[in-house]
């Protein structure tokens, strides 16, 4: 999949990388905009971070080019490229003061005392640590020495920042709060940026666009909101959220048969008697007000239910689903209207404008 931009600042084009026998990439091409944050996501093993180490030369492609800001670096070593790297373990150097980490890079090329002291101070202050600039790396917490790490990646003002995962080693509500700042510091300092990731909700959350991954391919690129209503994959869909799939056979033009229950949905050019899989989101399974006389209602019960903060989730089944079972998520107000409970008897619409249809069981 190739995304044409006329603005883009990179550009990757049939990148393959070959271990041995073994192909982690395979024949990949996008481009990334300037500015642009792009977040890679996908499971162990699909190919995310061998893609960010071959744009960052730390793992040359086996064939195809990278452009970065109209210039090939395909072949170049990453002391060539123009960018700045956070890695998972943020690689911070324990004998130095956080001053000195952040400067390390400015240091390095040379660069006037007095300037290099005015550039830490800014970068300092910007990730809200100048008060702890005279410390070391182990007397900061991890969430500070994330925002160290990121400091320093972009004390030389590189074209291009690389995450790689930079948020997995935390706590759940440090990495939320370490998310907004991100963000924010990517859009403050406009700077190109890709991330990797296997988290879905910090893809959706940060991201511009998403890039996501599977056996070394691109399934999807699209922004948070693309990828999540519209997945084109049964991975994509499967991956990216909660889903609900069931095994079904086309009937005609407008119809499905899920089980012995005839469903309504557009099922566009697909022959009768193609075997597909349905999807449909949790969350846009209708419990409220549903009339006999509503499209795809169906007869369940509550196998179990499970309190999840903002909302309850509920696994149905038995009724008209016999031996399967569907997941759908009900808000607080709409469980206590329904008074719902296990084993309640439950009848539940799937709106056919929810309905994805995907090629094969």
């Amino acid at each position: 999949m190739i995304i044409q931009n006329n603005h883009s600042y990179l550009q990757v084009r049939n990148l393959t990388k070959n271990f041995g026998k073994f192909t982690a990439l395979k024949n990949i091409s996008l481009d990334v905009t300037e500015n642009e944050f792009i977040c890679f996501l996908g499971p162990s093993g699909c190919g995310k971070t061998t893609l960010l180490r071959a744009i960052a030369g730390l793992d040359i492609q086996t064939y195809g080019s990278i452009h970065q800001g109209g210039k090939d670096i395909s072949s170049l070593p990453p002391s060539e490229r123009d960018f700045g790297i956070v890695f998972q373990s943020y690689a911070l150097f324990p004998n130095l003061t956080i001053a000195r980490n952040v400067a390390i890079g400015l240091e390095n090329l040379g660069i006037h005392t007095k300037q290099i002291k005015d550039r830490v101070d800014e970068l300092l202050k910007m990730v809200g640590l100048m008060e702890q600039s005279k410390k070391y790396p182990s007397q900061l917490s991890g969430g500070q020495q994330q925002r160290v790490a990121l400091a320093r990646a972009m004390a030389t003002s590189p074209g291009l920042l690389l995450l790689d995962e930079p948020l997995s080693a935390l706590d759940a509500k440090v990495r939320s709060h370490l998310r907004h700042e991100i963000k924010k510091l990517q859009r403050k300092l406009a700077v190109t940026t890709i991330m990797v990731t296997h988290d879905q909700e910090e893809a959706l959350t940060m991201a511009d666009r998403i890039v996501v991954m599977d056996n070394g391919t691109i399934e999807q690129i699209g922004t948070p909101e693309e990828i999540y209503i519209t997945p084109k994959t049964k991975f994509v869909a499967n991956f990216v959220g909660t889903t609900n799939f069931l095994p079904s056979v086309i009937i005609s033009k407008n119809s499905f048969k899920f089980g012995e229950i005839v469903m309504t949905c557009e099922t566009g050019d697909l022959n009768a008697g193609s075997l597909v899989t349905i999807a449909i989101r949790p969350e846009d399974i209708n419990a409220r007000d549903v009339k006999d006389t509503d499209k795809n209602v169906i007869q369940t019960e509550v196998l179990h239910l499970e309190f999840l903060g903002s909302f309850c989730r509920a696994k149905l089944g038995h009724g008209d689903l016999k031996d399967t079972t569907i997941v759908v998520d009900f808000s607080k107000s709409i469980t206590r209207l329904l008074n719902i409970d296990l084993g309640s008897k439950l009848k539940v619409s799937l709106p056919p404008k929810f309905i994805r249809i995907y090629l094969g069981e």
